[in-house]
This record gives C-alpha cells, structure tokens and sequence, in this order.
C-alpha cells in the first residue's frame, strides 16, 4: 500500500501526532492528497479521497437549521403515526410574533445565540422586551461579546432548573462519529466530559450578566477568578454516571443516559434525509446536552468543528485517543483511504450507536419470529427504532428535547 499524503488546516499536535506516528506524509491542501482534516470553509467535493466533514453539515451544526429540520422530522414522525405526546416551542418569528410568545411567557428569561457562532460568542440573557430592543439598536450582545446585530439569532426559552452538582451549573460535551447518513451509521465515543461553570447558578434576575455562572464554555470560564487550570472544571462522564448512581440511583442513571442516546439518535435522523451523503465523508461532532433537575436531557447545539485544544494534561491524552480512534474508524490500520476505506472497523473508545442496516434487519428478524442477531446496543437501539417511544421532549420515557433552537429566531 502507498503512503497516505495528507492535509490538515490545524496546527494541532493531536492531529498532526496522529498522522505522523502513521507514517503519512504530509502535503498542502493544493495538492493531491489521500486524507484531508478540513475547516468547515474548505469543504470541498472528493471522488476518491477521505475528508472529514459532510458537504452540508451546517444543516445540523448551524443552530436555526437544526431547529427547522428538527421541526420537520416531528411532523413526519407524526404522518407516520408516532404520537409525541410533549411539543415544544421551536419557531421562527419576527421580532413582532416574538413579542407576542414573550408575552405569554413574563416571568422566564430567555437564551439569545448567533446562528453561526461558537465558544460562547454573542449569547446572552434576557428577560424584559426593552433589553432586546436595546440590543438590536447598539448592535451588540448585552456588552459581553460584540457581535454584528445583523446576524440571525435563536432565541429559546432558558432552562432555569438546570440539574447542579456543589451548586454550580454544567453541560456535557458529547462526541459522535458518524460516517454514513443513508444509511445512518453514527457511534458513541465514551470518553466524553462534563463542563462546569466557576461560579455557583442562581436564577436571581440581577444576575443574567454573570456568564461564569450562566455558560460553561471553557474560553469563557477560563478568564474567571475561580478557574482550576489543573482540571479545567471538567469531570469526566463516567465520574458523573457514578455521582447520579451514588445520589439518584443506578436505574434512573441508566434511563438518562439511554434518553441521550436517544437524543442524539433522533438528532441524526431529522436530518439523514438533507445530508449531501459522500461515501467519502465522516464527520465528528461535538454534541452539547444540558440535564435538568427532573433528569430531562436538552440538546443545546451540535459542533462541527470541536474544539481540539487542550487545557489540561488529561485533556490532551482524551484528545489524542479520541482522533487515533476516529481514523482508525474511518482506514482501518494497514488500509488506505480508497472504496474500502469503512469495510472493518477498530473501535477504540467508541460504541456503536446506531446501525441503520443492521437495525432494518434486526426489525424484520423479529417482526418474522426469527432469531440470532447480534445483541449489540446498536441492535437493540434499531429494533425499538422502528417505532419512536415517548414523546420528542426528553426523559421519562422520551426521546428529543432541544434547547437551542428555543422559541423563536429572527434577524434583527
């Protein structure tokens, strides 16, 4: 097999250690390459090369899109019969429909995110009418972050009971490696991580500027006063599956973190059928979820691009895995990146999520009385697939609650 040439838009050791304890040579973006490692901006169409994001993942990472296909897989479920028994407000309104919903709604504060915006950018709190209005006329996000006023923006109803650990307020950072759309293949990668914010949360109107207690984005809770730089606020998601163990009970652990896999499940599905599906495309996102008191999960928004940087030692060992994984996912060692390149699989620290193949046929195996299917989670999440449970509104029984795309949205 020839050596693999590569390109990488990052300067980032996890990625370039990757490649080179390969033995694959490196080359510029120009030239012929076997394995490119894309910014979202250079996406571009490849025959026979491996690349590592979908044509159009924004349908999924651009948060406005996301609610409007989220929205669009709700109805379809429901032609086909699936209930959902809880909607939610997901909309896109001008600034006039918005201030009728808020209207309704007095006494909650909302969340405002730039569309095309991350790490914390341009979000900000509100819960008056006249703090939007002020907003749109200075052109700028609540004096956090300037952000242009002309962008568009996803305003959601916030999650004012947020489940706490020591009082302060957290987010999970999900990776989810999918390397098919049709069929949907994605996996679970398990060396995720909590985020937690350096300040203790409190509902209180007087504090909605404080974003150390509001957003536990890391390039935001590092410039506070109370910033661990050794452990970087994070916990590790499995030092958090023994907390609720320890604190809720091992079954209602359990049940949470099956709704995430649900979760995330149907996230890839509302949006499987408007995915430009290249075989030569893998994409890993990074999925935010925030729990509340009630244990329901919420997805906040999904990354294209997540972050690769490292602020702890940990943080960087994770990280290396977590690339060496995902390539070894998309070229089996000894393979190049050619037709075969997802034909076997070495999965790492990753589970199989979701196989739709193997779910389809998984589902006319047991619709036909027969037996012998592997038992894999990915097999028993298909099986119940084929009939959404619950409602698309979180936990309890329930599979899809979102966050970002909240209530309304609108260019102002």
């Amino acid at each position: 097999m020839s050596k693999v040439k590569y390109a990488c838009d990052f300067d980032k050791s996890v990625l370039i250690n990757n490649f080179e304890n390969r033995g694959w040579q490196c080359v510029a973006p120009d030239e012929e390459w076997n394995f490119y490692w894309a910014t979202v901006h250079n996406v571009r169409a490849t025959f026979s090369a491996v690349l590592n994001h979908f044509p159009n993942h924004y349908e999924l990472t651009r948060k406005d899109l996301m609610v409007k296909n989220i929205k669009r897989y709700r109805r379809d479920l429901e032609r086909e019969g699936n209930p959902l028994a809880e909607k939610d407000d997901t909309g896109r309104y001008d600034y006039n429909l918005f201030a009728e919903e808020f209207k309704k709604h007095p006494t909650s504060t909302w969340i405002m995110k730039p569309c095309g915006k991350a790490r914390g950018i341009g979000i900000f709190l509100i819960n008056k009418l006249s703090q939007l209005k002020k907003w749109s006329r200075d052109g700028k996000a609540g004096g956090f972050q300037a952000v242009s006023a002309k962008d568009t923006y996803v305003i959601s109803k916030y999650i004012e009971n947020p489940l706490l650990i020591g009082g302060k307020k957290f987010d999970l950072r999900i990776y989810v490696l999918v390397t098919s759309f049709r069929p949907l293949k994605a996996y679970l990668y398990q060396l995720g991580f909590c985020r937690f914010c350096t300040v203790k949360y409190t509902p209180s109107s007087q504090d909605l500027d404080n974003m150390f207690a509001h957003l536990t984005n890391v390039s935001i809770q590092k410039h506070g006063n109370e910033y661990n730089a050794v452990h970087g606020g994070k916990w590790t998601v499995q030092n958090l599956r023994t907390f609720l163990e320890g604190t809720r009970g091992k079954a209602v652990s359990d049940r949470l973190f099956d709704d995430m896999n649900w979760l995330i499940i149907h996230s890839l599905k509302a949006v499987s059928s408007v995915m430009a599906n290249d075989r030569h495309c893998f994409e890993c996102y990074g999925y935010d979820i925030i729990i509340d008191n009630n244990l329901k999960p919420w997805l906040i928004e999904v990354n294209a691009s997540p972050s690769l940087s490292s602020t702890t030692s940990h943080d960087r060992v994770m990280k290396h895995k977590l690339i060496n994984d995902v390539i070894n996912i998309v070229i089996p060692p000894g393979e190049g990146p050619d037709v075969r390149w997802s034909k076997r699989e070495n999965l790492g620290h990753f589970d199989l999520l979701y196989d739709e193949e193997l779910a389809q046929m998984d589902f006319l195996a047991s619709e036909r009385g027969k037996a012998g299917f592997p038992r894999s989670a990915a097999t028993a999440v298909g099986s119940r697939g084929a009939g959404i449970r619950g409602s698309m509104s979180g936990g309890g029984g329930s599979g899809f609650s979102v966050s970002s795309g909240g209530s309304a949205s609108g260019t102002w």
